[in-house]
């Protein structure tokens, strides 16, 4: 039976990208963007907010979803999916998206007034910190996809010796705060593998996680019981983040995680209860889902780009560039699907599994 929260929790997910990059704008904890605008206090709160689980649970939610794959496909079969649904999508959005990105950053921050090829040439024959931003090669927000397929792959292994079912009898004797505590290896396994505060280690802790952990019933019937307690920690938790930032600018990656792992938790027994429904936005979003994280960065940056210029006043500038950018993305997923299907029609083995 299909696990419907796990799709409605993934695709409001991946919605929140939209204010998130929108607001990344006008960030003021040390980084830039492709279009930066200045420092902003109350905008840069809620991407910190919501920094420390919702890209955290994207993989939570993909170990998940890896388990119940596995339960009806054979390895073969899942490595195919793997590459046909994230490998030929991340070649083709770095080969065709994510420069347009570095492009418009090269303009802003540089006034480069070059062509698209000798920009295209530039961005692929040279390597600075991997951001971007100057112009050089980045995978862009195109690094989720890149860490997920290795990680689907790397984990194949680790299956065939330790299979979910041999691992259930042990997990499901965990207490619920056995499962709280597991934000301990997974804050540990931030220093491993780590690019640029991107860490392939902990995604990889947060995927078996999800494998392991999240998608067993009864393991989980014990953290549902906990449902109160857990709201208590994540509004109290998110207070405090509040506070610490406010005052510090900074709170630590043990809190980051901490409250990252509390609110995972919270979402995944809010979603089992609240989000297990299939509509025909479930539908729709779970087809468009990675369609529309491959393609709303790099509108977003385009959209960006053009709005500072022509409007005034951040709250006007960021309303503009968030409608705007989700009307778009939303419209080219749109386009993208009849595509597909006059494809199907015209060569019906096309997209085949």
């Amino acid at each position: 039976m299909r696990k419907n929260y796990i799709d409605n929790l993934r695709n409001y997910a991946i919605l929140l990208l939209f204010p998130v990059h929108t607001f990344m704008i006008w960030n003021n904890f040390g980084s830039r963007f492709y279009v930066w605008m200045g420092e902003n206090r109350l905008l840069s709160t809620l991407i910190v907010l919501v920094n420390p689980w919702f890209m955290p649970l994207l993989f939570v939610l993909a170990g998940m979803s890896a388990r119940y794959a596995l339960e009806r496909r054979t390895v073969k079969e899942f490595v195919r999916q793997r590459v046909q649904k994230l490998f030929v999508p991340l070649v083709a959005g770095i080969l065709l998206l994510v420069p347009a990105q570095a492009l418009y950053a090269r303009k802003f921050y540089y006034q480069y007034e070059g062509g698209i090829g000798e920009h295209y040439k530039y961005f692929f024959t040279h390597l600075t910190d991997f951001s971007g931003y100057d112009g050089a090669f980045t995978p862009g927000h195109l690094w989720f996809i890149l860490f997920l397929f290795l990680i689907s792959m790397l984990t194949l292994l680790l299956f065939r010796y330790l299979p979910y079912q041999k691992a259930a009898a042990r997990v499901e004797r965990l207490p619920a705060l056995g499962v709280l505590l597991l934000l301990v290896p997974v804050w540990l396994m931030y220093y491993l593998g780590n690019f640029g505060g991107f860490s392939l280690g902990k995604c990889l802790a947060l995927y078996l996680a999800g494998y392991y952990i999240t998608s067993n019933d009864r393991l989980m019937e014990k953290v549902e019981k906990k449902m109160r307690d857990l709201a208590v920690l994540c509004l109290l938790g998110t207070v405090l983040s509040v506070a610490l930032y406010y005052r510090y600018s900074y709170y630590g990656d043990l809190w980051v995680n901490f409250i990252g792992w509390t609110t995972i938790l919270f979402l995944l027994v809010c979603g089992k209860k609240y989000l297990n429904h299939r509509g025909r936005v479930t539908e729709w979003l779970n087809r468009a889902s990675y369609p529309i994280y491959i393609l709303h960065q790099t509108i977003l940056v385009a959209v960006a780009y053009y709005i500072v210029r022509a409007c005034e006043g951040t709250a006007v500038q960021a309303a503009c560039i968030w409608a705007a950018s989700f009307v778009l993305t939303m419209a080219a997923c749109w386009l993208g699907s009849i595509l597909c299907r006059l494809l199907k029609l015209i060569v019906p083995n096309i997209f085949s599994d």
